[in-house]
């Protein structure tokens, strides 16, 4: 763990394997910390938080500090990435961009750190002066999934410490290995000790400890929707701000002009890139159907040549998934999806031979015949594994791809430009892609409609999140307010 700008063990004393998913067996040991290693950090971070070395701290000079820090990844991308493959299974192919791209997001927040700025109010009141000031909340908590733990921190770690907050992250207990790299170079770049922090272990000790916390003012979470509902529920009893992302069931649209090979592109890319382990994996093809057969038999024909196998090659194009749980939770709606009627176009198991005998891979699999009711058109799997469903008007592709209990993003194909601008203003999802899927950028504002979450991610908006606004009034007259009753 981190606290205090020094590595330390639990309190406890204990550790937890962390497995190799590409393997199936643990790899590494990491500390299992309690309530007690949540309240170090804790303390740590609000000891920091009122201390002059970083409250007085001007904003430029945060910003220099994030800037030092992208500096600083940019310069260990390489090894960051291969720490994360050796983690979470992700593809190191992809792994390396995303490594080498994350130095953006803390140098977009960089430069916002100071361009916080209050403004002076127009008051009714002509011996009267208001203005308002923008203020750090405190201690954030940033709870990050297994999914992509390095990025996702960045998400939320820069913009509270532009903001002038101090936190402590809590990795998941599946990929808990990669942050420390990440924070050997939180401390290179100078940052004051206890800003930022690090406890790992459990959910149910960790997490909960963490969201309890008397002294954390904020809580930024992304990762299930359970969690996300109890996360809710406790910081709503404490009146504290709450950014949420959570599942998704996305839609990728085709409609029958669409550019068919470049649709197949993003349509794999959108599923079987990442194992389907994103919360905007496009987990239903709704397409329309005069072209269904053409566009199913080029994702058949691209998914079916994927290399299957170690993520550290770069040459593999699908990996494992990440956690022997998961693996279950994928086989389990695959064949449930079976048992209700779906027909089996591609996969359907676990994938065998090879590194894939002892590792946790999953077929990349596609089913046709999906109906809208079945368990596997509405709830999200986090797994290779695709749902096709077919429409004939905009209005019905529409209200297929809005039939769900999530909101997190959608794709649409077609040269119709009037129809892009159409479909994203009614599609009822944070992020909307036109001919293109799976992108995004620090200056784009990232969540999601319905039970994918509230708040927001990314852009300017995200910094407002880990800021409270103070208004302040100054009399300038000369009489003074009146006693007994309020100056109107």
């Amino acid at each position: 763990m981190f606290i205090d700008n020094r590595f330390t063990d639990a309190i406890s004393g204990r550790w937890f394997p962390t497995d190799d998913p590409a393997r199936g067996k643990p790899w590494a040991e990491v500390a299992a910390g309690g309530a007690d290693d949540v309240d170090r950090a804790v303390v740590s971070a609000h000891r920091a938080f009122v201390d002059p070395a970083w409250s007085r701290m001007s904003a430029s000079d945060r910003g220099v500090l994030l800037n030092r820090l992208a500096d600083l990844i940019a310069g260990k991308s390489a090894a960051l990435a291969e720490a994360e493959t050796r983690d979470n299974g992700k593809l190191l192919a992809e792994m390396r961009g995303q490594m080498a791209y994350m130095p953006r997001w803390y140098r977009y927040y960089a430069g916002l750190a100071d361009k916080i700025e209050g403004s002076v109010l127009p008051s009714d009141k002509p011996d009267m002066m208001a203005y308002t000031r923008l203020e750090p909340l405190g201690v954030v908590a940033a709870i990050v999934p297994w999914n992509s733990p390095l990025l996702l921190t960045a998400w939320k770690l820069a913009p509270a410490l532009a903001a002038g907050n101090t936190v402590v992250i809590k990795p998941s207990e599946f990929t808990s290995t990669s942050i420390t790299p990440f924070l050997e170079l939180v401390r290179e770049a100078g940052f004051p000790p206890g800003v930022v922090n690090a406890v790992t272990g459990t959910g149910a000790e960790v997490g909960a400890a963490l969201v309890e916390h008397p002294l954390v003012r904020a809580v930024a979470f992304t990762g299930g929707e359970a969690a996300g509902m109890a996360i809710g529920a406790v910081t709503g009893r404490r009146f504290i701000p709450t950014t949420l992302e959570l599942g998704g069931k996305s839609a990728n649209i085709v409609f029958e002009d669409a550019d068919v090979h470049r649709a197949a592109n993003g349509i794999v890319g959108g599923i079987f890139a990442a194992s389907g382990q994103t919360c905007v994996a496009g987990s239903r093809l709704v397409v329309h159907r005069s072209i269904a057969a053409e566009v199913v038999d080029r994702v058949l024909m691209i998914a079916k040549a994927a290399r299957i196998g170690d993520p550290m090659d770069l040459s593999t194009q699908v990996g494992p998934v990440t956690t022997e749980q998961q693996l279950g939770k994928i086989l389990r709606h695959i064949d449930d999806a079976k048992r209700a009627g779906a027909e089996v176009l591609l996969g359907g198991g676990r994938a065998v031979g090879g590194i894939c005998e002892d590792g946790w891979f999953v077929q990349p699999t596609i089913f046709a015949g999906v109906d809208p009711g079945m368990r596997l058109a509405r709830e999200e799997v986090f797994g290779p594994v695709l749902a096709v469903m077919l429409f004939d008007t905009e209005e019905e592709a529409l209200s297929l791809a809005n039939a769900t209990d999530y909101g997190l993003a959608a794709g649409v194909w077609t040269r119709d430009l009037n129809r892009a601008h159409r479909m994203a203003g009614a599609l009822q999802a944070g992020s909307i892609w036109v001919n293109t899927y799976r992108t995004s950028g620090p200056m784009a504002p990232f969540g999601g409609y319905k039970k994918s979450g509230i708040g927001r991610e990314g852009g300017q908006l995200a910094i407002q999140q880990f800021l409270q606004q103070k208004a302040v009034w100054i009399d300038m007259g000369s009489e003074g307010p009146p006693p007994f009753v309020m100056k109107l």
